[in-house]
């Protein structure tokens, strides 16, 4: 059982609504200055949950179910934040018959300085997560303002006049929230690329191939335990490729401790990278993260990899510690001018495996046909499906199992886009 971001959303609003009730008069309750309170309390423990969730703590991404998961509700997190600030910013949230006073008493000027940063600030954290235009390694630099930014939203709570007292439900709820948030901005800010684990580790074999790399790294000092289709975040020590980007370790693990990456030359770091990378380069690996594992008690698995979402089927096919391949069959999406690996490298590792392969060009309808197939072959009941691509072929997937009664609670998915 995996946290939802509905879940995350609706508790914080309403433990913030109840919270905050308690602290004014009940006759105040269906005030648009209420509800002005209400939402801009809310938007504040919104962002202090967004900060937590970014510090890749591995417990809070285990709640999530995975990394992926857990960044889409960060950024709905900041979305329904700025949502609610605007409806604060624009009605007052005071009345008269509140006993209203500031925690922390500042100078007018820059109270209300505070309060328009707040807004500044908050609108300018959302417009970094949604816009895509924006090349990544200015937005990485940028979006490291985020907790910095906080602060100014943490500094306009306590500096605003509010029925809301430190020592009150609404002022421990809020303080104790927003100082976890502190603590997690700071850890990821700080203190990530100091305690995260995982390993450094040096280039040893480079393939290129249709616009994609793949890249053989071994430990320098010690590897790091890790399972199939888990995922880690590398940062090359060479100029311009420093940034920490997520690719799926396309290998199980081994021995000798090395690990694998396929990348696809998709935008100006991995073509730099792509360009670049050479054998005798080092690297810090941040991993593992993820929970995209096999379901060692399906009957019968149905694997889709789209492009470079191959990568964590292929590091399954790799893993014989479960087993149980020919219950799978695995479903390789692919443009025929940029497939890589190959499809005959993919069908030659299922061949090795026992797995049922199945090539899906852009331009054919077998996976369609597949999942048709293996719904009659078997009750859709036992169908399980897991997915890796992007998010338009996902909501295709889904529509083939509507349509072939598999239930939809049947299939598990990892994104591998994060912004």
């Amino acid at each position: 059982m995996t946290v939802k971001t509905w879940q995350v959303i609706s508790s914080i609003v309403l433990i913030t609504t109840i919270s905050v009730l308690l602290q004014i008069p009940n006759e105040t309750w269906g005030t648009a200055a209420t509800a002005s309170l209400v939402l801009g309390a809310s938007a504040l423990a919104c962002m202090a949950t967004s900060c937590t969730l970014s510090s890749r703590w591995g417990f809070v991404e285990k709640l999530f179910g995975g990394l992926d998961q857990l960044y889409q509700t960060h950024k709905w997190l900041g979305i329904w934040a700025l949502v609610f600030a605007v409806y604060h910013f624009v009605f007052k949230a005071n009345l008269d018959s509140w006993d209203a006073s500031p925690i922390l008493e500042l100078p007018k000027y820059w109270a209300r300085l505070a309060r328009q940063l707040s807004i500044v600030a908050l609108g300018f954290i959302v417009l970094l997560a949604l816009n895509r235009n924006i090349p990544y390694h200015v937005w990485r630099w940028w979006h490291k303002l985020s907790g910095p930014l906080f602060l100014i939203v943490i500094l306009h709570w306590l500096s605003f006049k509010s029925p809301i007292t430190l020592d009150s439900s609404a002022g421990i709820w809020l303080a104790l929230i927003c100082a976890i948030g502190v603590m997690a901005a700071f850890y990821k800010l700080v203190l990530y690329p100091l305690l995260a684990s995982g390993g450094e580790y040096k280039v040893v074999a480079v393939s290129h191939g249709n616009k994609a790399v793949h890249l053989e790294l071994a430990p320098v000092n010690r590897s790091f335990a890790f399972e199939a289709g888990q995922f880690g975040f590398l940062a090359l020590k060479e100029a311009g490729l420093r940034e920490p980007h997520p690719f799926t370790i396309a290998s199980a693990p081994t021995n000798t401790g090395n690990i694998h990456f396929v990348i696809r030359a998709l935008g100006d770091y991995t073509h730099k990278l792509s360009e670049q990378v050479k054998v005798g380069m080092v690297a810090d690996v941040y991993a593992p993260h993820g929970h995209f594992k096999r379901m060692p008690d399906a009957q019968t698995e149905i694997w889709i990899g789209a492009g470079i979402g191959i990568s964590p089927f292929i590091s399954w096919l790799e893993d014989k510690s479960i087993g149980h391949f020919e219950s799978a069959t695995l479903v390789y999406c692919f443009d025929p001018s940029r497939a890589f690996p190959s499809v005959e490298r993919i069908q030659e590792m299922a061949a090795d495996s026992g797995v049922r392969f199945v090539p899906n060009p852009s331009d054919g309808d077998a996976l369609a046909e597949t999942i048709r197939r293996v719904a009659t072959e078997v009750s859709p009941q036992q169908v399980q499906i897991s997915f890796c691509g992007p998010k338009g072929l996902l909501k295709h997937v889904e529509e083939l199992m509507k349509a072939n009664n598999i239930p939809a609670k049947n299939i598990r998915y990892e994104f591998f886009e994060f912004r």
